[in-house]
Parts: structure tokens; sequence; C-alpha cells
């Protein structure tokens, strides 16, 4: 597929085999950790479609002028891929392959800062891959040690990403997931701060296994001590 921003001529194709890939480590180790808990929260909900992607630093591939541009996010969500997991193993190609993210997110680092990056000249910085070549629809940038998080939405009429103003319980709607992005503080996978989060129309926070485990054990509780107050003893 073909497609036009500015001075480009956009083409969707596979990556080639011999392609040699960046193997750039990741900026720190919180990287990891904060995007596995994103992915984690949604399978358990049910709210991970078994064609769905959610790479993590993991390149999403475009052709600019027939030259290849690859940019990894720290993390995003694309709702469904068109062909067999063993071909998106090593990249994947929107347009090509599936859908085109519908929200990346990249986790602020105190040695790159190319988050910001507008530059339009070959090769582009990633504000400029992910609004004017991507055009995907929702694009957050979080920083975890200060928990500042901002979401930046495409405005179809000027092709541009708008900053969004949260809602008065400062979370922020992703309207193609049905969701709500948000900081939550507190203990997780041995780290304490800031991390981010999903809640539901409802605002009902997805929980991650270990809390789902706990909730188990505290319904178990209750249930054992109603039975105990009606004299019953509760068999293991």
């Amino acid at each position: 597929m073909t497609a036009f921003t500015q001075d480009y001529k956009i083409t969707w194709e596979k990556l080639p085999d011999d392609y040699r890939l960046p193997d750039d480590p990741v900026d720190n180790i919180n990287q990891p950790a904060l995007a596995a808990a994103l992915t984690q929260s949604l399978e358990l909900a049910g709210k991970l479609p078994p064609n769905a992607l959610t790479p993590t630093n993991y390149g999403i591939c475009a052709t600019l002028n027939g030259k290849i541009v690859v940019k990894a996010p720290d993390w995003a969500y694309i709702p469904k891929i068109s062909v067999g997991r063993e071909d998106v193993i090593r990249s994947y190609t929107p347009q090509l392959q599936g859908d085109i993210p519908v929200i990346v997110i990249e986790f602020l680092s105190d040695t790159e800062g190319g988050e910001y990056s507008i530059k339009p000249t070959y090769p582009p910085g990633k504000w400029f891959f992910y609004e004017c070549v991507l055009k995907a629809p929702n694009y957050a940038i979080f920083e975890p040690n200060s928990g500042d998080l901002e979401v930046y939405r495409l405005d179809n009429n000027t092709g541009r990403y708008v900053v969004q103003t949260p809602k008065d319980n400062q979370r922020y709607w992703i309207a193609e997931m049905n969701l709500y992005l948000a900081v939550w503080t507190g203990t997780h996978e041995n780290r304490a701060g800031n991390w981010l989060r999903w809640w539901d129309e409802q605002g009902n926070l997805l929980l991650w296994g270990t809390e789902l485990a706990e909730q188990q054990r505290q319904r178990a509780e209750r249930l054992a001590a109603q039975l105990r107050a009606a004299g019953i003893e509760p068999q293991d």
C-alpha cells in the first residue's frame, strides 16, 4: 500500500529477512516491567483478543521514498494482526500485516529525549513517525520518576497531535480501546513507584495477577468468617 506525507512516498513493505535491526538495550531496568504490566492487566481482564499485539521495544516499520524506517516504541497496542505470529517475530509492518497501532507509549529516559522529535528529514524523529507516517490515533509519553503523563490525540482535520486534558479523575479516555489510561502509584514486581494502568468505562481498575490472587484470598476469608458465624466450620 502507498500513501504520501509532505515529500515522502510511504509504502508498507515487509522487512527483508537480512535487514539488521538495532540491538540497543532498553534505557533502564524499569521499562520492561512498566510495559509488561500494561499487557498483563489487559490479558487477565479478557481485553486482549487472540490476534492483538502488544509489542515492547519492537520494530514497527514503514518505507519512505524507498528507504526503510524502523521505530521501536516502548509499548504499543495493535488491535489485530492479519498474519500468523511467526510472520511478525522480528518486526511489524502496519497496513501490510494488520492494523496500525491505536496507541504508542514512550517512557521518558534521561539519556535520549527523542520522544518529542518532529524531525521530518530522513531518518525522521519518533514524534513525526508516529504522527505523520503511522498516524497512530493516540500517543502517550510517561515519565516514571515524576509520574508525569502526557497524552496526545490525532486531530483528523489537521493530521496533528493535540494534547489531551484528563477527566476529573486524572484519567485519559482511549476511545479505540474503550478504556481509561492513568498513573497509579504503588508497589508491583518489587518496584515501588509510578505505573501506567487501565480502568474500564465503569471506573474499575484492571487488576494484575497478584491483586486478583489477593482479592480471591480476601473473599475466601470473608466466606469462612460468615460460615463460622453461622456455626459451620469451613472445610479446607
